[in-house]
């Protein structure tokens, strides 16, 4: 009988372990090649899992809210539809190494000879300083009794000096092998400094009560949700934010692509929407103002050298999600067209790969598909810029010319950028927006395919 085995794929370069959110097929199920089986998920994104082959699923090996290393066995597919689900128990395999119960790669505890610290509450996304940490190094800081004091003093390898998995690991490790004293303090004092009020919370906030008279319904966020709200509110406590608006005169725009969208689907398989025409706008802008395609770390200021332009993708659960061109400064219009199209398409579907929504260096989100002028976006980090594009409205405009000025019908569109004040003061926001808006309304209207 050939049995498949399902294992735990590799979603990226970053990821080595993935939680399992939900099993979609169960121990005797017919499954068919490609089919999904389960739903995973890493710190950055959601997706699903296909059955490499046709059969019938007989084993199970873990356990939903269970975290799984890449390249670990999850199920076991028969490829003969008579296959006995009996004869793989799905509880206890006989050689025990993936019951619930016996995953020693995912314990954080303590030798049984070394003391056992008492577990600290929640540890909050990010630090004071703006530092951030994922959710699997806070659960394991907090049931280790590691403060966010604490993981502040541990040197990060991951990217922008994060704090990873093994870092918290290796720093516990040394932790156990000094000897045990009454107070044990870094090496450097460390200064208190008093934390927001979202982070001083000991406790998580308890359970809302409605009273007698509330006609209310609670609905509980789900993991994608908190972890945007947990974003947002690092973002906003990170970097004080400006926003800048400029209008657009993008008539010129508009007519090319009406006239040229049919004959580019026609000839490209492709849709044109507006989205390309307004990356390949923002990347020549940046080209103009490199300091806009920036991160902050500490007091240093650090200038990517590629364009990765980030793409704000509403999903049909209501979330958000920001898929990366990455080096769009590479790509003509083409190329921007299919890598928008793609990444918004496997967005919706879940299909994205945890790789595609990292190193983005700018983002911008379209605020005038569900027909808002204007917007304020917060800065996606450690971003220090995001654009906003609002809906395009027909509306009477004075046209100067040497002529003299004359009313006009145009299509028109507000640019906001929201942006770090830290580093990108008003001379240098207001001035890269504004040379995007000059990019867009000088559109070269004879331009071919």
């Amino acid at each position: 009988m050939a049995q498949v085995q399902l294992v735990m794929p590799k979603m990226g370069e970053s990821v080595t372990e993935a939680t399992i959110l939900k099993w979609l097929k169960n121990v005797g199920d017919k499954v068919k090649a490609d089919e999904s089986v389960l739903e995973i998920a890493t710190d950055k994104v959601d997706s699903e899992i296909p059955s490499p082959a046709d059969g019938v699923m007989t084993q199970r090996m873990f356990e939903e809210g269970q975290v799984v290393q890449v390249g670990t066995v999850i199920a076991v597919i028969s490829s003969e539809a008579e296959a006995k689900v009996e004869q793989q128990p799905s509880k206890a395999p006989a050689n025990g190494t993936h019951t619930s119960s016996n995953i020693p790669e995912r314990e954080v505890t303590a030798p049984p000879s070394a003391p056992r610290n008492v577990p600290v509450a929640d540890v909050p996304r990010s630090s004071v300083g703006g530092r951030f940490f994922s959710p699997l190094v806070r659960n394991i800081a907090k049931q280790e009794g590691v403060s966010v004091t604490e993981l502040d003093t541990i040197h990060g390898t991951g990217l922008n000096q994060r704090v990873t998995k093994n870092d918290l690991l290796n720093h516990l490790t040394k932790r156990r092998q000094q000897p045990a004293t009454p107070q044990q303090q870094p090496a450097t004092p460390v200064v208190p400094v008093p934390q927001p009020p979202q982070q001083r919370e000991s406790a998580p906030a308890p359970a809302y009560v409605p009273s007698p008279s509330e006609n209310v319904e609670i609905v509980e966020m789900d993991r994608m949700r908190k972890l945007i709200a947990e974003h947002m509110v690092m973002s906003k406590h990170t970097s004080p934010h400006v926003t800048s608006f400029v209008e657009a005169d993008v008539t010129g725009m508009v007519m090319w692509r009406e006239k040229m969208k049919g004959e580019f689907e026609k000839k490209e398989k492709e849709k044109l929407t507006y989205t390309p025409l307004f990356v390949e706008a923002i990347v020549k802008a940046i080209r103009d103002f490199p300091m806009v395609n920036v991160s902050v770390n500490g007091t240093q200021i650090i200038v990517k050298k590629d364009i990765n332009v980030g793409l704000a993708v509403a999903l049909p659960s209501g979330n958000l999600i920001v898929p990366v061109i990455r080096k769009a400064d590479h790509l003509n219009l083409l190329g921007l067209t299919k890598t928008v199209n793609d990444l918004a398409n496997r967005a919706r579907h879940n299909r994205l790969m945890p790789d595609e929504i990292q190193g983005g260096t700018f983002t911008i989100t379209n605020v005038g598909t569900f027909g808002n002028l204007m917007g304020t976006p917060i800065i996606n980090q450690p971003q220090v810029a995001i654009m906003a594009t609002g809906a395009i409205k027909k509306k009477p405009v004075v046209i100067e010319s040497p002529q003299g000025d004359t009313i006009g019908i145009r299509s028109m569109m507000f640019l906001s950028l929201s942006y770090d004040h830290r580093v990108v003061d008003g001379a240098l926001g207001g001035s890269f927006l504004r040379r995007v808006a000059d990019y867009i309304e000088q559109f070269d209207t004879a331009r071919t395919l």
